[in-house]
């Protein structure tokens, strides 16, 4: 045997154990085997009816999920694994099959990474579908990034700025003001104007919150928001309430089970509500001041400004800034600077009458 596996460059021990199986098997035996287990682990009695029952009240919770709530609800009870659990969810048939998609890689750039809470939330609308009286809803989503807490979630008949703001105004109201709030490029968190500025951008830059963009077409690197509208589709909108009304209600309770029921894999298994707190930064009405500037100026309502008093004077800055204060300070003859809060918009050139945007995006990252 020794000289037969030197020739044949295997161990002694894979010799007699292929030995042994020939002389219990015969040729079949020197076969691959299965490597599956002899004990049939399949998940069964009242165990399996508990994971059965929650599973049907929260058709989309996976197996961790379901067994750390259960953890929690029967503490003395022996609980299986979670591949003994997505084992049963599959024989019971209530395992969609996922379609197999290519990862796309994340696209490195200057987003803020989101460490604690209230450093980044996330801000979207997640698309819209038909109610059942045949009425769209455009829901507005809001989400803390590094807690994964749902802040808001507000359905609308229209993408509309005021009302939009409001929510926002609300949220700011319950929670406190992040330091950035990240968005996609569409109405009504970013425009094709200077910066890419609108009303409701301007709005978060007068409370000290930074805007922060994805770049276009890139979905993932807002993922985690996005993850959550995969749920939120499936448990409120499949199918859809009568009106928006109800559907408003279904809104609030995935809010309430999502924050304060749903385990989270990211958390440790820890809900959102329990890692969560409260921003100390408040809404403010305090108007801008701008001390290192020579001249404080108002944009008109058209969007215009006037810095030297002649006819022909104004040009045209931004119509998101209608009404705002910005701040003015001259740099060399003829040149001026224009500030909004602590955002530089551009230079004025008297003497050729031409307003230069900087090119900064809104999102860029802070000076270190």
């Amino acid at each position: 045997m020794s000289d037969l596996c030197l020739h044949y460059g295997i161990s002694r021990k894979t010799g007699y154990k292929f030995r042994e199986r020939f002389e219990r098997l015969g040729l079949i035996g020197l076969s691959d085997q299965s490597r599956a287990p002899i004990r049939n682990r399949r998940l069964r009695g009242p165990v399996a009816d508990l994971v059965l029952e929650l599973r049907r009240k929260q058709p989309t919770w996976g197996p961790r999920k379901l067994l750390e709530v259960l953890r929690q609800l029967h503490p003395g009870v022996a609980l299986p694994g979670h591949s003994a659990v997505g084992s049963l969810l599959d024989r019971e048939g209530l395992v969609t099959p996922q379609r197999r998609r290519n990862r796309v890689p994340s696209f490195p750039d200057h987003l803020t990474q989101g460490a604690s809470a209230n450093e980044v939330w996330c801000a979207d609308y997640k698309g819209q579908f038909r109610l059942g009286n045949t009425n769209y809803c455009y829901p507005l989503t809001i989400s803390d990034d590094a807690t994964r807490f749902l802040i808001a979630i507000d359905g609308f008949e229209r993408i509309n700025l005021e009302e939009a703001r409001s929510a926002f105004e609300a949220a700011f109201t319950k929670y406190g003001l992040p330091k950035v709030i990240r968005t996609d490029n569409g109405a009504p968190f970013a425009s094709c104007g200077l910066l890419g500025l609108t009303r409701l951008s301007v709005f978060w830059i007068k409370q000290g919150i930074r805007p922060e963009r994805i770049k276009p077409g890139h979905p993932q690197q807002n993922g985690r928001h996005e993850r959550m509208h995969r749920t939120l589709k499936a448990e409120t909108t499949r199918p859809a309430a009568t009106n928006l009304l109800q559907q408003q209600e279904r809104f609030d309770c995935f809010v309430e089970t999502y924050n304060t029921v749903r385990p989270h894999e990211a958390l440790g298994m820890a809900t959102p509500a329990k890692v969560y707190q409260s921003s100390s930064r408040v809404l403010t009405t305090k108007p801008l001041d701008y001390p290192l500037h020579d001249d404080v100026l108002k944009v008109d309502p058209s969007g215009h400004i006037t810095i030297i008093r002649r006819r022909g004077g104004a040009f045209f800055v931004s119509g998101a800034l209608a009404g705002e204060h910005v701040g003015v300070r001259e740099l060399a003859d003829d040149a001026w600077l224009l500030t909004f809060a602590s955002l530089d918009l551009g230079i004025y050139n008297a003497r050729s009458h031409h307003f230069q945007q900087i090119d900064i995006p809104v999102s860029a990252p802070p000076e270190t």
